[in-house]
């Protein structure tokens, strides 16, 4: 599967459960234990709106703190539609997978930043629909996809703090496998 279409379903998928997010569901908890529902969405709405400045050939000192904080405002659905937007624009453009992106932990292929980010809509889709009570079977070719990469990546992603501890699979399906590996 193309890096961006991966992106662009995974997103797609994150978004979906954004939408049904009650209002009174915003301060729930998740299984990402510092952050509640909004911290979640404000969490992955930042990293598509650092897709492009990353595919635009920015570095983290270029960008600095312009992206921190509150970034969903009053709409928080509609900030992350709009995040989400900006980040499919820049990956699905011409040559965008052939770039290089300035990564905080080096230079990277943007189509490896792609799976990184798709890796991320993934797995915090799950965490929110976990927090929500919404529908938690993933795409399984994404989920597919994201286990094969975090079986070479995983253990780099949980020194980094991304991750917590393995668990067991609550099941021997491959989302259930994807999901221990990644600490939930």
């Amino acid at each position: 599967m193309d890096e961006a279409v991966g992106f662009r379903r995974a997103s797609e998928g994150f978004l979906q459960r954004a939408r049904n997010v009650k209002p009174d569901q915003w301060s729930a908890a998740t299984p990402c234990s510092e952050w509640d529902v909004r911290a979640l969405v404000n969490h992955v709405a930042g990293e598509y709106f650092w897709v492009k400045e990353m595919v635009d050939g920015k570095t983290v000192a270029d960008v600095g703190d312009r992206l921190d904080g509150d970034l969903l405002g009053p709409d928080p659905v509609d900030a992350l539609t709009q995040a989400q937007r900006s980040a499919l624009v820049a990956l699905e453009a011409p040559g965008a997978l052939a770039k290089t992106v300035h990564l905080s932990f080096g230079d990277f292929p943007a189509s490896e930043y792609a799976k990184q980010m798709t890796v991320d809509s993934v797995i915090h889709s799950w965490d929110l629909a976990r927090a929500t009570g919404g529908d938690e079977t993933l795409d399984p070719e994404l989920v597919e996809m994201c286990y094969v990469e975090m079986q070479k990546t995983a253990e780099d992603w949980r020194s980094a703090g991304a991750f917590g501890p393995q668990t067991s699979p609550s099941d021997g399906s491959t989302q259930a496998r994807l999901l221990a590996l990644t600490g939930r």
